[in-house]
């Protein structure tokens, strides 16, 4: 039996209604509970929906500023996965270092202590973001030289 939300428009309450069938709701001339009135709207709530791990990573690889945030926070098995994904759709060689990264993400070990473990990179720079969860995020571009050293 379909239960539908609806709104009272003169009170702002909330309430809900059963239904034997969608026809029935279909007909129906539905009342508030509060006020008897028809003054109703009916309320439609987000829903989440279930996707595929090649939906999620189609959505990644277009960028997609959903998909990322799904990231935000990931446990290292997923943030892993998500940077072989990227390594793989890559033409650049990553290196050894970044496959290592990947290895540990994979089983299990925090971003953090990844980190705490590597040796110091030339610039460091393809490490940030990490600790997000936010694979590729960094606080200047690929392009830029990064923060200006002091002399």
């Amino acid at each position: 039996m379909p239960t539908y939300e609806f709104r009272c428009n003169d009170t702002g309450k909330d309430f809900e209604v059963t239904f034997k069938t969608v026809e029935e709701y279909d007909q129906a001339s539905v009342e508030s509970p509060f006020t008897g009135s028809t003054n109703v709207s009916r309320v439609i709530r987000r829903v989440a929906i279930s996707k595929s791990e090649s939906t999620r990573w189609d959505r990644l690889s277009e960028g997609d500023p959903h998909a990322l945030a799904e990231l935000d926070n990931a446990d290292p098995r997923t943030l892993g996965r998500a940077l072989r994904h990227f390594g793989d759709q890559s033409e650049m060689d990553m290196g050894e270092e970044f496959n290592d990264v990947i290895e540990r993400l994979e089983a299990g070990q925090s971003p953090e202590q990844i980190e705490q473990q590597l040796p110091s990179t030339d610039d460091g720079r393809w490490l940030e973001g990490l600790g997000s969860g936010v694979p590729g995020t960094s606080t200047y571009a690929p392009d830029d030289p990064g923060p200006a050293e002091d002399d």
